[in-house]
């Protein structure tokens, strides 16, 4: 992949709190070290938004969470975790965050999507033919789709330096 990042771009970047949550967790058993994830991401350029989208607990202690992500200059979008009469839970936030990209994408240079989620492949898809803008995925390697790893401009593996993306990894 050769992607061309300067100084002027203008970019958004656009994070999928759960899937690298997880991510990070099951694969390493540490948290993620979001605000060096965002400063990566832009590589110096012009950010224009970092939006964080997040799901509340049925215990909604995630305030904390919550107030680091807003002193890093990361918005927060929240949704409530949705639990069935079976039990079954379900959290996501792909239609929210797709609909965000395609909707400020006009307005920049390059979109990066913090994920490793292959449902956001049509997305990445879109982004590339009808907005123009150059669409970037960083996510942990060994979690990522690898047609999402294909489908985008470029890739960071946030694997390459888990000291760098995790907190208190040794």
């Amino acid at each position: 992949m050769s992607i061309i990042k300067h100084k002027e771009q203008r970019v958004a970047v656009f994070i999928d709190t759960q899937n690298l949550y997880h991510s990070a967790k099951n694969l390493y058993k540490r948290k993620v070290n979001f605000d060096q994830v965002v400063k990566d991401a832009v590589a110096g350029r012009k950010l224009v938004r970092a939006i964080a989208y997040v799901i509340t607990s049925e215990a909604g202690d995630e305030k904390g969470f919550f107030d680091a992500l807003t002193k890093m200059g990361i918005e927060t979008k929240t949704k409530d975790l949705q639990v069935f009469a079976g039990g079954a839970k379900k959290g996501d936030w792909d239609v929210g965050l797709a609909v965000d990209a395609i909707t400020i994408a006009p307005r920049l240079d390059a979109v990066v999507i913090v994920s490793g989620d292959g449902d956001f492949i049509p997305l990445v898809e879109y982004l590339q033919k009808n907005s123009g803008v150059q669409v970037e995925v960083a996510s942990f390697g060994k979690s990522t789709s690898s047609k999402l790893r294909e489908a985008a401009d470029d890739f960071i593996d946030l694997s390459e330096n888990t000291r760098k993306y995790l907190i208190g990894y040794r």
